[in-house]
């Protein structure tokens, strides 16, 4: 008998998250697919999966207390429309400007008012100050007083307040030629004003910023906001952009650049002219800021609920009105509701599907919502706020007859002028910012949204795959490699063939062309700054130049830093190579997902929509096209209509013509929205340029010359000729 001594140890099983690793790895083309179908049908589902909107602070308390705007506010609100009207019409010279007629009635309600004049923002693509505010050096350059705006700022001391909080009220206007609806905005704005300067339970105080937007709404109110939070003084201890004197009268006024507390909320107010189909006046509602920031969701909760069951009002967000009448979502929505009744005769508590309608009018505004957020441009000047981290909102009343105004009674000063009195009693019971609710969110509708434990299901979905993937052809390709170096070891010419190493820190020669591609990628971002000096050249001239540009910097980084994984051996190691290198992409696309994810997840959503079929999918064309089989040509069919889709321009042009209108959609429009992408300081910028197009260079790669040596002369070309060819698939000429 064997004794214990003489006994092998029984060889210790791996740990069960190992061992489902192991099984994960090895069956990752299974998963893959089972995750992608399950992240896009997840994402299709979030319309069904939205809940209604609750108000989470229970001190808000909206519409607890009755409306004390009265008729006689109106009528003085509406009085004062017709000053402002007047003058804009007046062609004769006055002595007095409009800046000036909103401070005299400020005045003569009792509150303080003074003057802010700014310089207008010039769109500069700094990139050493990318993540800062913009520079204020530009009140050194040479500007005429005409080029200045003047902003008027009114303020009331709240009676019960210790001056430690404020609430803004942003009515813009243009000062050289006020519509209807600016002066609309400024006498609703006047008529709570008026009220306001009267109350006695008003614990916060009130500061009306009538921003002078002849430069831009944006601009007018981030300059204002710069300077509250953070002043620019001269040599004498003056501020830059501070004004105590009228600005066309030039009478001296005793106040300097006034402040209150700390913002607990903003509400910007516009009117616009509405449709003349509509049988009530719309309110829409505007909350995106850059980076897909959101305000609080009680925010948007106090206003919805005071504009439906307050004023009977029809509250709006904005929806893509390309996507209510496809045919493919309606069909969708009647499978998704049939799969309802369906669960429903089952168990009646599944309560589980949605009307067809609802479904399609909750996807057209879901889809508005994640594409604002993902450009990470903001949708009003409420944006400028969120950079201060104040909860703020655009509220548009888009009212019927605006131009005929004369012929509207009251009703329209009443309605915007209660609901924003309801709104401001609402955050005035608040003893503490806005933090009970949700931050993170999509809209499907003024009263329904997806919180973030949901709609992060998708995005984790089709993330899941990539890390799967990675594993797997790291470890396929290291065992292919190791059993073709023990032929050649064991070869008897092997000692007429160079030793090769491919022990495990081969993969670091992949990591090294990842890492320079990405290094290219971030050359590629600081590029613009010199093609902005270039003046009155198109945006498609630029765009054009900013690829040839790149392709060639490519090329030279190449020449510079030398080739990184030489195929010397390819045919003797059966193009491993590439798998390896792939491996490593994919390793460098999922952390840049992960990232972005964090920063701006509306732009991760979308951007692993198209980078991980590409991630999964991408083959060596020349290696399908040697097996000949249909499996093989269609791989290769679909890698080229990838490569063709992702390519960032074309994207944006493909998303932008889905969402909007092919008719409204140029490839210029590219340029343009780099741009905006700068001037708002966008993340989505960086994710575009430093993980985006190097991962769909280094695919790319994979596709037309991996077994080329890495002949990167013909990288660039073909990304030339690509660029060329892609512009005229959508009819645009080389002249």
């Amino acid at each position: 008998m064997e004794t214990m001594a003489d006994a092998e140890p029984a060889k210790a099983k791996p740990r069960p998250i190992i061992r489902l690793g192991l099984f994960l790895i090895s069956h990752s083309f299974i998963v893959s697919v089972a995750c992608c179908a399950a992240g896009i049908f997840a994402l299709l589902l979030l319309p069904i999966l939205a809940k209604n909107t609750y108000i989470s602070e229970n001190a808000l308390m909206p519409g607890s207390a009755s409306p004390m705007l009265s008729n006689d506010d109106v009528s003085r609100a509406r009085m004062f429309v017709n000053k402002v009207v007047s003058f804009d019409f007046n062609t004769d010279s006055s002595s007095i400007g409009i800046q000036d007629l909103v401070a005299q009635h400020i005045t003569d309600l009792g509150g303080e008012v003074n003057f802010h004049r700014f310089l207008p923002q010039v769109n500069k693509f700094n990139p050493l100050h990318f993540f800062s505010s913009p520079d204020q050096g530009i009140a050194q350059e040479n500007y005429t007083c005409s080029s200045y705006g003047i902003n008027t700022v009114g303020f009331i001391r709240a009676p019960r307040g210790d001056g430690k909080e404020a609430i803004v009220l942003v009515t813009p206007y243009n000062s050289v030629k006020t519509s209807m609806g600016e002066a609309l905005s400024l006498g609703i704005a006047y008529s709570i004003f008026s009220l306001l300067t009267r109350v006695t339970w008003l614990a916060k105080d009130i500061i009306w910023l009538a921003a002078d937007s002849q430069h831009g709404e944006y601009a007018a109110v981030a300059a204002w906001l710069r300077e509250y939070h953070t002043p620019s003084f001269d040599g004498s201890g003056r501020s830059l952009f501070e004004s105590n004197a009228s600005p066309t009268t030039g009478r001296k006024r005793p106040n300097d650049f006034l402040r209150a507390g700390t913002m607990a909320a903003a509400l910007v107010i516009k009117v616009t002219d509405g449709s003349e189909k509509a049988e009530r006046d719309v309110l829409n509602l505007y909350a995106e800021a850059s980076n897909g920031q959101m305000p609080n969701l009680d925010l948007i909760n106090v206003v919805n609920y005071l504009a439906v069951n307050g004023q009977r009002l029809r509250v709006k967000v904005e929806k893509l009105g390309s996507l209510l009448d496809s045919w493919w979502l309606r069909s969708l929505a009647e499978l998704f509701y049939k799969l309802g009744t369906v669960a429903r005769s089952l168990n009646p508590q599944w309560n589980f599907g949605i009307s067809v309608a609802e479904y399609i009018e909750g996807s057209a505004t879901l889809a508005s919502s994640l594409y604002n957020q993902a450009l990470g441009v903001p949708t009003g000047p409420h944006g400028v706020f969120r950079d201060y981290q104040v909860d703020a909102i655009t509220m548009e009343i888009s009212a019927k007859h605006v131009a005929n105004y004369k012929n509207r009674p009251n009703e329209l000063l009443l309605q915007g002028g209660r609901l924003v009195e309801g709104v401001i009693r609402s955050v005035n019971n608040l003893l503490e910012k806005f933090h009970q609710s949700f931050f993170l969110y999509l809209l499907t509708s003024p009263n329904k949204f997806v919180s973030v434990g949901v709609y992060m299901i998708p995005f984790a979905l089709l993330v899941a795959p990539l890390p799967m993937v990675a594993a797997s052809l790291f470890t396929d390709s290291t065992r292919r490699i190791s059993g073709m170096e023990t032929k050649v070891a064991s070869s008897p010419a092997s000692s007429d063939i160079p030793a090769i190493s491919f022990r495990s820190w081969r993969w670091l020669h992949a990591a090294k062309t990842v890492f320079i591609v990405h290094f290219w990628g971030a050359v590629v971002t600081l590029l613009p700054h010199f093609l902005s000096l270039v003046q009155d050249s198109s945006p498609l001239t630029n765009l054009l130049s900013w690829i040839i540009l790149s392709a060639f910097t490519l090329l030279i980084l190449q020449a510079i830093l030398g080739s990184s994984f030489s195929l010397l051996h390819m045919n003797r190691t059966q193009g491993m190579e590439w798998t390896l290198l792939k491996s490593v992409t994919i390793a460098a696309a999922c952390t840049g997902l992960c990232i972005m994810s964090v920063i701006n997840f509306a732009t991760a959503e979308l951007g692993a929509l198209m980078l991980v079929p590409m991630c999964l999918m991408t083959r060596p064309l020349m290696l399908d096209a040697k097996a000949k089989t249909l499996k093989s040509f269609i791989r290769a069919a679909c890698n080229i209509v990838l490569i063709f889709l992702v390519f960032p321009p074309v994207a944006y042009y493909l998303w932008k013509g889905a969402l909007v209108g092919v008719e409204n959609a140029r490839v210029g429009d590219f340029w343009n929205w780099v741009e905006s992408l700068w001037t708002w300081n966008s993340a989505t910028y960086i994710y575009m340029c430093m993980v985006h197009l190097p991962c769909w260079v280094l695919f790319l790669s994979f596709c037309i010359c991996i077994l080329a040596k890495w002949n990167w002369e013909y990288i660039c070309g073909s990304i030339i000729v690509f660029v060329f060819v892609s512009l005229r698939v959508f009819g645009f000429s080389y002249c």
